[in-house]
C-alpha cells in the first residue's frame, strides 16, 4: 500500500519515516513539509538517506492512507479534503479526538474547520478502541499523556475500583513540544530544571476525560498536572485515586490482586506491559510500549498506578502505525517490533 506522510520534518513526521522504513507492507510515496519543500529527505534527516524521497510542497499521486503530523487547525484543513477524496487518514494532531466542537474551541482557541468529522471519527487508542478501528476511514491519534493515563487508569475505572476524583501528575522530555523554537524549550531553561506548566488545565485533559468517562459509569473529576523534564524522550504519568470502600482489593491480598486484574485487563494488549516494579522512561526509548506498574499505598488506602512510554513513538508515530496495522488487517506489531535503547 502506498501511504503519504504531511509535516514530515516534524518530530512525529520523521518517526513515522523511521517506522515505516521497515514495513513490509507499506510505500512511503509522498511526503510534505513546509519549510523544506524541494529538499531531499536525506539532506534535511542524514540518518533518513535511505528513502530516496524528495519533500513536496503538496502531496503527489494516488494513495492509501494518509498521516497527518501537522499542528493542530492547519492538520484538519489538511485532512477535510482528502477525507473527502475517500482516503483513510491517520491525524497525529488534536484535531479530530474530542467528540464535542464547542470543547474542541475551549481548550485550543480556534473553531472546527468542519465538526461533523468529530463524530464520525474513532479515537485511536488500539487497547480500547480496537474493533472500531478496524474500520475507520479517519482515526485521531491519542495525544502522549492522555495515552500514558488514560491506559494506566482503564482498568481501575472499568473495574469500579477507586472514587472518582483522582490525580494524574505528568512529566515529559522536551521533544513533546515538537520541533519549533521557544523559551520555554531553550536548552539554557531546560537543563539542570523541572518546571510545572499549563497548571490552570492542559489542553489533554478533555481528551482523558472524554475517554475515562466512556469506560466509566459517572463523571471523573481529575486533575492533570504536568511537569517539563531535561530528556529529549519519555513520559512517566503517576496516578492517584482513593479505593472505593467495599470493594475488591480490601485485605492484605489487594495489591496481589491488583496486579492479576491489571495483567487480565491488558492481556490481549501486545503493546502494554504490566510490571512488577516501577518502570523507567529508558526502559521505553526508542519503542512502542507503554509499561505500568499497579500498587495500593495501604497507609492511606489509595490506588497509585505508575506507566511510562517514548512520547514520539507509543505517544505518536508508533501509535498511529499500530492504527495503520488494525485499519488494514496486518499485524498490530508489524513494523513496530524493536526493543528500547537502554541505558
Amino acid at each position: 500500500m502506498k501511504v503519504g506522510i504531511i509535516n514530515v520534518t516534524g518530530y512525529a513526521g520523521s518517526e513515522l519515516v523511521r517506522i515505516l522504513y521497515r514495513h513490509p507492507e507499506v510505500e512511503i510515496a509522498s511526503i510534505t513539509g513546509r519549510s523544506a519543500a524541494g529538499q531531499k529527505l536525506g539532506d534535511v534527516f542524514p540518518h533518513l538517506s535511505a528513502l530516496d524521497l524528495t519533500i513536496e510542497p503538496e502531496l503527489d499521486g494516488s494513495l492509501d492512507l494518509v498521516f497527518s503530523a501537522l499542528p493542530h487547525k492547519a492538520s484538519a484543513e489538511a485532512v477535510i479534503p482528502l477525507l473527502e477524496q475517500g482516503l483513510r487518514v491517520v491525524d497525529i494532531s488534536a484535531d479530530f479526538r474530542l467528540k464535542q466542537a464547542d470543547e474542541y474551541e475551549e481548550w485550543y482557541g480556534v473553531q472546527h474547520p468542519d465538526p461533523a468529522y468529530l463524530e464520525d471519527a474513532v479515537y485511536g487508542l488500539t487497547e480500547i478502541h480496537h474493533e472500531e478501528i478496524g474500520g475507520a476511514q479517519l482515526v485521531a491519534n491519542p495525544g502522549c499523556y492522555p495515552t500514558s493515563a488514560i491506559l494506566e487508569l482503564a482498568p481501575a475505572v472499568q473495574h469500579n475500583l477507586i472514587e472518582p476524583d483522582i490525580i494524574v501528575d505528568s512529566k515529559s522530555g522536551v521533544s513533546g513540544a515538537g520541533r519549533g523554537l521557544s523559551m520555554t524549550t531553550h536548552y539554557s531553561e531546560v537543563n539542570e530544571n523541572v518546571m510545572a506548566y499549563s497548571v490552570e488545565g492542559h489542553r489533554h485533559l478533555p481528551e482523558i476525560t472524554q475517554e475515562l468517562d466512556l469506560i466509566s459509569d459517572r463523571h471523573l473529576g481529575i486533575t492533570f498536572l504536568t511537569h517539563l523534564i531535561p530528556m529529549t524522550r519519555g513520559i512517566l504519568s503517576t496516578s492517584y485515586a482513593k479505593l472505593r470502600p467495599g470493594g475488591m482489593l480490601e485485605g492484605d491480598d489487594g495489591k496481589a490482586k491488583l496486579l492479576e486484574l491489571y495483567h487480565d485487563y491488558f492481556d490481549s494488549s501486545p503493546f502494554v506491559r504490566v510490571c512488577d516494579r516501577p518502570p523507567q522512561t529508558k526502559q521505553t526509548s526508542g519503542n512502542n510500549l507503554c509499561l505500568i506498574y499497579p500498587t495500593i499505598d495501604v497507609r492511606t488506602n489509595r490506588l497509585v498506578v505508575i506507566s511510562c512510554l517514548d512520547n514520539l513513538v507509543k505517544g505518536a508515530a508508533g501509535q498511529a502505525v499500530q492504527n495503520m496495522n488494525l485499519m488494514y488487517g496486518y499485524p498490530e506489531e508489524m513494523s513496530l517490533e524493536p526493543l528500547a535503547i537502554y541505558p
